[in-house]
């Protein structure tokens, strides 16, 4: 289909999807950035080889895959034109989405419990990137919350339906990226001692 065909609302939301993939396209870039410097980075001599991720982590890893499930819930419900059902699911991957940044703070205080600071004397590279990765994405999963505020505020007002879904769709969309690079980041984390 030609992108310049079609009403003026279907072009404002082809527009509005293409720079939802431009942002995500970008973040991506943003985490192969980190991911790499962490790669580059074992070759320091004061890298630490026998790091572990924090419980917490496994847990928020858990939390975030479950309120992936809860938005996909929410769409459904917007699809069946079910209002104060679509709400609930939407509070719950809010509930679920604070409660995952409360296990990345978690998992931070772990690290401090063992001697492992961001800066100082007893910082560590290795951890200190890990910092860094996980506070990035904590970020990306606020910017997600905010989005997930506005659709509760806009499904409250009724602007949703199973005819007019773009904004559901497109905080669906972010949502999902946020969670599955979660699941990448994690599984990048834990098994990078493993295999290099």
């Amino acid at each position: 289909m030609d992108l310049t065909e079609g009403t003026l609302k279907e072009k404002e939301a082809r527009s509005k999807k293409m720079m939802l993939w431009f942002g995500i396209g970008s973040l991506i870039m943003t985490f192969a950035g980190l991911t790499s410097a962490f790669i580059v980075s074992r070759k320091r001599e004061d890298w630490l080889n026998d790091f572990e991720l924090p419980q917490a982590f496994l847990i928020s890893l858990i939390v975030i895959v479950v309120s992936s499930i809860t938005m996909i819930l929410a769409k459904r419900s917007v699809t069946q034109n079910k209002v104060s059902q679509t709400t609930v699911w939407l509070l719950i991957t809010f509930i679920l989405g604070v409660f995952f940044i409360y296990n990345q703070f978690s998992g931070f205080s772990e690290f401090v419990e063992r001697g492992l600071y961001f800066t100082g004397a007893t910082s560590n590279v290795t951890v200190s990137f890990i910092y860094v990765i996980a506070v990035v994405h904590i970020m990306h999963v606020v910017a997600g919350l905010i989005s997930i505020v506005v659709v509760i505020i806009n499904n409250l007002n009724k602007k949703y339906s199973s005819e007019h879904m773009l904004g559901i769709e497109l905080a669906a969309h972010f949502w999902h990226f946020v969670d599955i690079l979660w699941v990448c980041l994690f599984l990048f984390l834990y098994f990078f001692r493993y295999i290099i």
